[in-house]
């Protein structure tokens, strides 16, 4: 026992099974080279007795530390007012907890943090590294290149050319975009305008990509960049009408813009969807349900990429590509659906 007398040692796990302290090393830190009867007995003595491995101690055998950095390049403002990141971290952490590993979570408020963040993954900290909301002047990418470890990125990279080598977890973000904008057009819109998301980060240029794609020769006054923010969806809707009035359909690139956007019409007496249609992207529960009236929008498995990407890193720390459909190890793609309710 420890010297408390309330913590059961190595030692003690060994006399209970009746091997030797070797044979529960091995087994303890997931080793070869135990019969599995033997493992049995020293597994029932870990369980009898309560035994909890001392990770530092652990460490040593496996070279593993069993837990994973989630790197978020958002001010806290923001990742704990946005709840695409709590779906996001609730899949990752499901993911991580079913192998027995540890989520440790690193928030930038800016630039000063990068060599902080830096700095803690070249510590040996942390086994691997997932990263999302990256944008496309950040300096992460680097600086975690620069400390060796095995990562896994939310969304597609854009940050340079040579990222063929990246791995990452994504959703179709043009696709999806084409099906809300042929949507608001098969509704007979003739004026169909846009939202786009910060145009820094690869899913808001490729929203709007997918927006030009069905409508090439749109006005460009009827485009107008937010920030993927609620405040956001509402300044760029003011603007919008300010520039184009007779505007008929407007696409969001998230649901908390489209929802910024439906406040600021119901505000100027413009009715939804009789004057104006309204499609968002991303179908979180319940914002996309409550909104007035309930939005139109395009559903992203949100919950399902932060699990993928988990799921890639550990496959890639066990020595392998990692597990998952829908895309190459180095690239997957989830698809899209327009969730059609009362906004269009």
């Amino acid at each position: 026992m420890s010297e408390a007398g309330s913590r059961p040692t190595l030692e003690a796990v060994a006399a209970r099974a009746g091997v030797s302290r070797a044979t529960v090393s091995r087994v303890v830190n997931g080793g070869d080279g135990v019969r599995e009867p033997l493992a049995e007995r020293v597994r029932r003595a870990v369980e009898e007795l309560g035994y909890v491995p001392n990770q530092a101690a652990r460490s040593l055998v496996t070279r593993r530390h069993d837990a994973v950095a989630v790197v978020i390049a958002e001010p806290e403002t923001r990742v704990f007012a946005d709840p695409f990141f709590a779906l996001q971290l609730r899949g990752i952490s499901k993911e991580l907890t079913t192998h027995d590993n540890q989520l440790v979570l690193l928030l930038t408020e800016g630039r000063d943090d990068h060599a902080r963040v830096g700095r803690y993954l070249a510590g040996g900290h942390v086994d691997g590294v997932l990263v999302f909301s990256l944008h496309l002047d950040d300096a992460l990418p680097a600086l975690i290149q620069g400390a060796g470890i095995p990562t896994v990125f939310g969304g597609r990279p854009g940050w340079s050319s040579d990222d063929d080598g990246a791995v990452y977890v994504d959703s179709d973000n043009r696709g999806g975009a084409r099906a809300a904008v042929r949507h608001l057009v098969g509704l007979g819109r003739r004026r169909v305008a846009h939202i786009a998301g910060a145009l820094d980060q690869t899913s808001a240029v490729d929203r709007l990509d997918g927006y030009r794609d069905v409508l090439p020769g749109a006005d460009p006054r009827l485009i107008a960049e937010g920030d993927f923010t609620p405040a956001g969806g509402e300044r760029a809707m003011r603007a919008l009408l300010e520039r184009c009035p007779d505007l008929d359909a407007v696409f969001a690139a998230n649901d908390l813009m489209a929802s910024g956007a439906l406040r600021v019409l119901r505000e100027r007496g413009r009715r939804v969807p009789g004057e104006v249609a309204v499609v968002g992207f991303d179908d979180m529960a319940p914002l996309a349900e409550q909104t007035d009236p309930p939005l139109t929008t395009v559903r992203q498995d949100i919950e399902e990429m932060g699990r993928l990407m988990a799921r890639l890193l550990l496959g890639r720390l066990r020595g392998g590509p990692g597990e998952a459909a829908g895309g190459t190890a180095a690239g997957v793609v989830l698809s899209t659906t327009l969730v059609r309710r009362a906004s269009a």
